[in-house]
């Protein structure tokens, strides 16, 4: 067994080797095509997806950093005792515009109305002006936090990308709006990051086709619209919440996908111009996946064999005698209740027989154990030939042995313990030059419909006792 369980876990191994090996190269070398020719390794959705799954990462820091200031103890113990010193305020956001590296840090005042910033208290907002509007749409909103894209009100040239966070009392009333703000700049930066790394064209568009953010080397219209070959795709673009196009533009065919980025109200667009070597990178990924596939089918074909086999022979040694072949104690219970239940279907007693070999122990004295268990095996294979293919034979412990006999009374056993008991009786064994005969004393037992199966072994063994008892060799029945 040890063996062959090497020889698997080599097999195996030098099937998995040779499976990443190969696959290794055909990527190594394809990966490097690709990258000489600037031929992409991914699809565009799936860059798309990344990009954008990336742009929400970067925003989690800021969302993180103004959750923490609306729960900060300071911030709302400072509002609820009168905001009387208001360096205290402008100082915390000021740290915290340092600490964290945000482009600004600001809190406005539901009581006083006061925006105070990091640079000291800017204002006062009112409902009049139209700048001050994000303030009075955090005040009516049911979320804690939005994301928000607007100029700065300390510096009106700077687009930022704010978090503006509601902080709450502690019974829940509503103190203010406190956040932090993330410069464009540093999305335009990304997206010059995404270019290098992807090497695909990326801009965001608002809902007008108009072009927000782009990166240095976008060259094309400032709408999309205009985009010669795009813009009779600009209405799906702009009504869709992801769309997957292609189009053409100065004989060349482009590739885009878009989505809508709802944290700011813009759509990411992401193209890609087509390669001559694309199609030459998607027969390296078929040959890939084929060769992945046929190695993955032989190691799921060898394990399935290994483990059936292994499976097989513990399940033998587990519910077999190894000596004669037959069933042992540890899968009686499993057994009888097949043997019950058809008995019980056909409303047929169930009948057990209990015999053992007559001086047993003689035989392996004068002739030895070795020629004992000769005996043993040509007694189970003479019995088994006496028996019906319905009964099940156990050895139930040294010589004695057991048979189950279904849909069988006491008058239908007995008749078979009575065949056997004659069979035996009969048989002579040979072994190393030696004949010897040997007789067994048999006990007969049937359940009643209130008996458990160690009350069918009980009146088996008694029977096998009274059969002893009265000179071996001879069929007794308990009723």
């Amino acid at each position: 067994m040890w063996n062959r369980k090497l020889r698997f876990i080599i097999l195996l191994a030098i099937l998995l080797i040779f499976g990443f090996l190969f696959t290794s190269f055909i990527s190594y070398f394809t990966a490097r095509r690709s990258i000489i020719t600037q031929v992409e390794k991914t699809t565009l959705p799936l860059t798309s997806d990344n990009i954008y799954s990336e742009i929400q990462r970067d925003l989690l820091r800021p969302i993180f950093i103004s959750s923490m200031m609306a729960k900060d103890t300071f911030v709302r113990d400072w509002v609820l005792n009168g905001e009387h010193d208001q360096e205290a305020i402008v100082r915390y956001l000021k740290e915290i515009q340092i600490y964290y590296g945000t482009a600004t840090s600001f809190f406005v005042s539901e009581k006083s109305r006061k925006y105070y910033h990091s640079s000291g208290v800017l204002k006062t907002v009112n409902q009049i002006d139209k700048n001050d509007a994000w303030y009075f749409r955090v005040q009516e909103m049911r979320q804690d936090f939005e994301i928000n894209v607007d100029t700065d009100t300390a510096d009106r040239t700077s687009l930022t990308i704010f978090i503006n966070h509601r902080v709450y009392d502690y019974v829940g009333r509503y103190l203010g709006a406190i956040g932090v703000g993330l410069a464009v700049d540093a999305v335009q930066t990304l997206i010059e990051n995404y270019k290098n790394r992807y090497d695909r064209q990326v801009y965001f568009v608002n809902k007008k086709g108009e072009v927000t953010l782009r990166g240095v080397y976008y060259n094309d219209p400032e709408n999309i619209h205009q985009i010669k070959g795009l813009s009779i795709f600009a209405t799906k673009i702009l009504t869709s919440p992801s769309s997957s196009i292609t189009y053409e533009k100065n004989g060349k065919k482009y590739y885009l996908n878009s989505r809508f980025v709802p944290e700011f109200e813009w759509y990411l667009i992401v193209t890609q111009q087509e390669d001559e070597d694309e199609l030459r990178i998607q027969n390296t990924l078929m040959l890939n996946l084929g060769v992945s596939i046929v190695i993955s089918i032989v190691i799921i074909v060898l394990v399935n064999l290994i483990i059936a086999s292994y499976q097989q022979k513990l399940e033998a040694m587990a519910t077999t005698d190894k000596l004669t072949g037959t069933a042992n104690r540890q899968v009686f219970d499993v057994l009888f209740r097949q043997a019950y239940s058809q008995s019980k279907r056909s409303k047929k007693p169930l009948s057990a027989i209990m015999f053992d070999i007559d001086y047993f122990k003689q035989i392996n004295d004068t002739y030895g154990h070795p020629t004992g268990d000769v005996v043993l095996k040509t007694l189970v294979q003479k019995i088994r030939r006496s028996i019906r293919e319905s009964d099940i034979l156990f050895r139930w412990g040294g010589e004695e042995f057991l048979i189950i006999l279904p849909e069988s009374d006491v008058n239908i056993a007995s008749n078979i313990a009575e065949k056997i008991r004659k069979t035996v009786e009969d048989l002579e064994i040979t072994f190393s030059g030696k004949t010897i005969s040997v007789t067994i004393s048999m006990g007969v037992g049937t359940m009643s419909e209130v008996d458990t199966s160690d009350d069918l072994i009980i009146r088996s063994d008694k029977a096998l006792y009274a059969a002893k008892e009265k000179g071996r060799n001879r069929v007794e029945r308990c009723d």
